[in-house]
Parts: structure tokens; C-alpha cells; sequence
């Protein structure tokens, strides 16, 4: 029971929700890009929200089936063919043995995920399959997919035909606003900077990877060049170098920086920064802690409302 890539695409990797508690010890949490797209795959499937997953950056692989299998994907859109006939994201598509599924050209967003109905044939490091492209460790052998590579499966399955609704489908258009709570050096910029940095888009620059985002504009600088002690890093804090352009923290950054922190994405929207690619235009807004609480709150009732509707059409299957 194995999945053969004829190709494999620009850079197409296994990875899952990540690691957590390890940052304490320099390792990243890592995992998938857009964590939404990919928890949206498996709940279609009726999988544990941590299941491995492809993720699919920019050029898509060919994949030729060597089991029976259901599969999702989600995130970004490609042209999709299964046998050569036109297939959808957000749905379940059977694959038969024999079956070879095609990424054509790329519609919308940056990263696809391939969740499948059943569990891939790899070691957990640090409680995870999620290759750390990085550091080169997990998934397959650390690294990204290579023509003519295998993945088995330990156990598949079929479920039956289902889809998202409308109204839960991810889109990836336009020019997002990303909301952000203040940054713990917020205060070391004065008032018109930090009107730059809340009014004007910037662009996201071609040396911008799963370590982190860079993006360019009308430079930020600090009202004092006061010296900071090296602190945490997460996904989505923004920093801010002497250069004036900003870099956000992304899902494979440093654990620690010593550049002034000016802003974080909430956790609601760091999703989306997986699905920005080079020459995007984004901007910022700013709420209080208080609301992002309440944003993510809203969107974990509305996975826990999709996963109980989900599990339970399984359980019928």
C-alpha cells in the first residue's frame, strides 16, 4: 500500500500540526504552513486533526496510486486532474490502484495540502512527522519529496463522497489584512511609524521561506537605537531589523531574536500567512488581546461544530 511520486513537485514535504513544548530546547514547532487548510482535510476524512499530510508549495506533484485510498485537498487551488478527469478541493476523491493524480497550474494561494484516508508508514520525532526542512530531520529523511519516491501506508481506506459547504471553504484572493496585537517593543517606536507601519501594504519579498517572512516598504525604524536582550520568538511575531523592513516569524523561525518586536499576528490569522508568496501585498490592523481572544475562540467552536458534524457522518459511513 504505497503512493508513487512521478513527480514531485517544487517542494512537497509530510507534515502535520507540528511540535509544541520543544522551543524551550531551540526546535521549532514547524508543521504546516496553513494548519487550518490541513486540519480541514483530515476532518473531511474523519482523521485525527495531527494525521500527516502533503504539503504542496507553488508547483504541484503527479502521484500515481499503488492502493485504494480517499483523499482531500485543501488550501491552495490548482488545476486538479484524477485519471485525467477534472477534480475539486474540499471534496472527498476516490483514487483507485492504478490511479495518478495531477497538479496542473497554480489558481490561488501558495500551499495545498493532500490529507488521506489512512495512516502513512513513518517515524515520530519529537512527537511528530513534520519534516523540519530547516534542520533536516522527520518526515522523509528531513527532506523535500523526490521524483520516484515512495510513502506507504501502514493501513487505508475508502469513506464515502462528501464536501465542505460553501460558507467553510478557504479563499485565497486579493491583498489580505492581517490582524496583529502590540509587539513587546512596541513602545520603542514613535507615533508616525507606527501610523507607516498600520497604513501602508507591503510586499513579500523572494527571500521569504518557512523560516520566516520578509517584506519590504516604507522603512520602520526605532525612535531610540536602544539595545534589547535576545527574547522568544513565535510564529507571527513581527520584527523589525535595523534595515527598516519587517520579518515575520514564521512556522520553522529562530526561538530567539534580538531585533525589536512591533506587532504579532493573532493566532486566528497566522494561517495565512502560509498561503503569501513572493510579491503579495498584505497590511496590517491592529486589535486588542482581548478581541483576538474572542476571533480565536470563535473559530475553535466552529472546527469543534465541523469535527462533530464530520465524526458523525463517519460513524455512519
Amino acid at each position: 500500500m504505497s503512493i508513487r511520486f512521478i513527480d514531485a513537485g517544487l517542494q512537497t514535504s509530510v507534515q502535520d500540526l507540528g511540535r509544541t513544548g520543544m522551543m524551550r530546547y531551540g526546535v521549532s514547532q514547524g508543521g504546516a504552513a496553513d494548519p487550518l487548510a490541513a486540519r480541514l482535510g483530515n476532518l473531511l476524512l474523519g482523521n485525527p486533526p495531527h494525521n500527516p499530510v502533503l504539503e504542496v508549495t507553488l508547483i504541484g506533484p503527479r502521484l500515481e496510486f499503488q492502493c485504494d485510498i480517499s483523499l482531500v485537498v485543501t488550501g491552495a487551488r490548482f488545476t486538479l486532474t484524477l485519471d485525467g478527469e477534472s477534480v475539486e478541493n474540499d471534496q472527498v476523491i476516490q483514487a483507485r490502484r492504478g490511479s495518478v493524480l495531477n497538479f496542473g497550474q497554480l489558481r490561488s494561494g501558495t500551499r495545498a495540502y493532500i490529507a488521506f484516508a489512512g495512516q502513512m508508514a513513518l517515524t515520530r520525532i519529537f512527537d511528530s512527522f513534520s519534516t523540519h526542512l530547516q534542520s533536516g530531520f522527520g518526515g522523509c529523511g528531513g527532506q523535500p519529496l523526490k521524483k520516484g519516491d515512495l510513502i506507504r501506508f501502514e493501513e487505508t481506506r475508502t469513506v464515502a463522497d462528501r464536501q465542505l459547504r460553501e460558507e467553510h471553504r478557504l479563499r485565497y484572493t486579493g491583498h489580505p489584512r492581517l490582524r496583529v496585537v502590540a509587539g513587546a517593543e512596541e513602545t520603542l517606536f514613535s507615533g508616525e511609524t507606527l501610523e507607516r507601519f498600520y497604513t501602508q501594504a507591503f510586499r513579500v519579498t523572494p527571500q521569504s521561506n518557512r523560516m520566516g517572512i520578509r517584506l519590504t516598504g516604507e522603512p520602520l525604524h526605532c525612535a531610540a537605537r536602544t539595545q534589547i536582550i535576545s527574547s522568544g520568538l513565535c510564529p507571527g511575531t513581527i520584527q523589525v531589523p535595523p534595515d527598516g523592513d519587517p520579518i515575520i516569524a514564521f512556522v520553522e523561525g529562530q526561538t530567539i531574536g534580538g531585533y525589536p518586536r512591533i506587532a504579532h499576528v493573532i493566532s486566528a490569522d497566522q494561517h495565512l500567512l502560509g498561503q503569501l508568496k513572493a510579491n503579495d501585498r498584505i497590511s496590517f490592523e491592529k486589535v486588542s488581546l482581548a478581541r483576538a481572544h474572542e476571533i480565536l475562540a470563535g473559530k475553535s467552536a466552529l472546527l469543534n461544530q465541523l469535527t462533530a458534524e464530520y465524526s458523525c457522518h463517519s460513524a455512519s459511513d
